[in-house]
């Protein structure tokens, strides 16, 4: 039986991919987790491999071509299936194993009902995309929904991202409750046509949510093979789940997978965790029950797992250098102070950041090295005309650096509109994919929260970040000798080794801290 890989839509941020490289040619015998095509997407180049064992019969794309959401990529008969690969030359009508359960069914006896139970397949588009948490339920089983309304909120390792119904109908079944783990491959939710509003008549919803890939492959023609431990010797299990079970110091050998032929899922690593857990418990059972001493781990999840990634990435791969200047705002608070309470009547909020962000890129101007990016193997500077300066902000879900575009052609209210148009929506975890896109440099600012002097690790791949310390009055000699009070910050910079050094940082510092310490000189200047 062949089977096709088709390209999924997991959001606005994935709608098509290109061709790089396929790595196999039709008639080709490929293994489970072979690469078969390197595509890439606007996030990334990212390789996809075979689900399992088999003969390549058919690449429905050539180098270079575009790929879109929801078509085949490749199809491949499992071994044994000796048909031809010109019978492949159109995509199959089978149904995939990621099919929907009611495309399976549609060729069921007449008297199947008008309207299906349609579900939601959480699909895979790479390695950044294997699982996703439940953050809220916007409806409950029983809702009738409009097509494009929001029915979940989940929270993959990039951001909250609210998933909409694709068709008007019934809520007929929710797969996971809030705080779940969903999987790549399985339904989120189910909806029924609103043509079905006969209950009798409609399918029971224990039969929609019933295992859809297993009773998918049952209805297809009797292919379904269930459940089995996996050969002597040989673990099945992905690349992510191997890692994180050496993270936990797990052997797999010691696992028992609940995948299709034993394959051992992520699930099963945190019940081996929790089973090893239990006898531990159960072993020390009539010991005393300390009351004091107690740890908890939890899993790293969604934004704080990307964070984590990528900083590790970047102090590994960059070498980092700091440099900290202290600046006196007091004429910047001055006129800030003004022209927030002017502003503020037309109902406009404005902070001091977007004076930062904009007395930023007039320096960038100055100084287009900082606005340079070096690649992964330091052979090649690409220098950016558009200033997309960074902002980090702590949100609920972890540490996110969305970007203001174009700065250079924005006026500071425009700015201002942007600063909090992205925090607003950082805060909620609602970050659209192409506002933290395109990155040149960032500012993070630890003042809000007290802090004056840090070491900020850079956003890679930028060459530079600053971190703002808090304002704070403090005494200074006057050029009489007689002391007054200042609002001194302190900014704290973290520079590409390789294509910045020392004077240069320390002389675009100088020149940002003369528009930010003399705003007329900034004002003068602004475009």
């Amino acid at each position: 039986m062949s089977t096709d890989f088709i390209l999924p839509d997991i959001g606005e941020g994935i709608v098509e991919c290109e061709i790089v490289e396929w790595q196999v040619k039709e008639g080709d015998v490929v293994k489970e987790d072979q690469v078969v095509v390197e595509v890439m997407t606007d996030k990334a180049v990212v390789e996809i491999p075979a689900k399992f064992d088999g003969v390549v019969s058919k690449l429905y794309y050539a180098k270079g071509d575009i790929a879109k959401v929801g078509e085949p990529l490749f199809a491949i008969n499992s071994k044994g299936n000796s048909a031809p690969a010109e019978a492949e030359s159109k995509p199959q009508t089978k149904a995939p194993a990621d099919s929907k359960p009611e495309e399976v069914k549609a060729t069921a006896p007449a008297s199947t009902p008008k309207a299906s139970s349609a579900d939601f397949i959480l699909p895979d588009i790479g390695e950044g995309i294997v699982e996703c948490e439940i953050v809220e339920w916007k409806v409950s089983e029983g809702d009738t929904v409009e097509e494009d309304q929001v029915v979940v909120e989940v929270m993959t390792d990039k951001a909250v991202v609210e998933i909409p119904a694709k068709l008007d109908g019934v809520v007929s079944k929710l797969y996971y409750a809030k705080g779940d783990i969903a999987r790549v491959g399985e339904p989120l939710f189910a909806l029924t046509g609103e043509g079905d509003a006969d209950e009798a008549s409609a399918p029971e919803p224990a039969q929609a949510s019933a295992a859809p890939a297993n009773e998918a492959a049952r209805s297809a023609g009797g292919n379904y093979e269930a459940p089995k431990p996996a050969l002597p010797g040989k673990v099945l299990a992905s690349p992510a789940v191997r890692r994180r079970a050496r993270e936990q110091d797990i052997d797999l050998s010691q696992v028992q997978g609940s995948g299709k032929k034993g394959r051992i899922l992520k699930e099963d690593l945190s019940q081996s965790s929790a089973s090893a857990a239990s006898s531990a418990a159960t072993s020390t059972q009539s010991a005393p029950v300390a009351k004091t001493g107690g740890t908890r781990t939890e899993p790293m999840r969604g934004v704080r797992a990307a964070m984590a990634r990528q900083m590790t990435e970047s102090v590994r791969t960059i070498p980092h250098f700091t440099y900290a200047e202290e600046f006196d705002l007091t004429d910047l608070r001055a006129l800030h102070a003004k022209l927030k309470a002017h502003y503020a009547d037309q109902g406009i909020r404005l902070t001091l950041m977007p004076f930062f962000i904009k007395a930023l890129s007039l320096a960038l101007t100055e100084f287009p090295i900082m606005n340079a990016q070096l690649n992964d193997d330091a052979t090649e500077i690409t220098y950016f005309d558009d200033h997309n300066i960074g902002m980090a902000v702590a949100t609920k879900v972890g540490l996110m650096v969305p970007n203001i575009k174009q700065v250079q052609h924005k006026s500071l209210l425009e700015v201002a509109e942007e600063v909090n148009r992205l925090t607003q929506s950082a805060r909620e975890g609602k970050v659209a994919q192409a506002d933290m896109k395109g990155g040149t440099i960032t500012i993070s600012n630890i003042g809000v929260v007290g802090g004056t002097v840090t070491t900020p690790i850079i956003n890679k791949p930028e060459a530079a970040i600053v971190a703002l310390g808090k304002v704070q009055t403090l005494p200074r000699f006057a050029a009489d000798g007689s002391v007054v009070g200042r609002d001194l910050m302190t900014a704290s910079w973290s520079g590409d080794h390789r294509i910045i050094d020392g004077a240069t940082i320390a002389n675009f510092n100088k020149r940002w801290q003369q528009f930010l310490e003399e705003p007329m000189q900034m004002l003068t200047v602004m475009r």
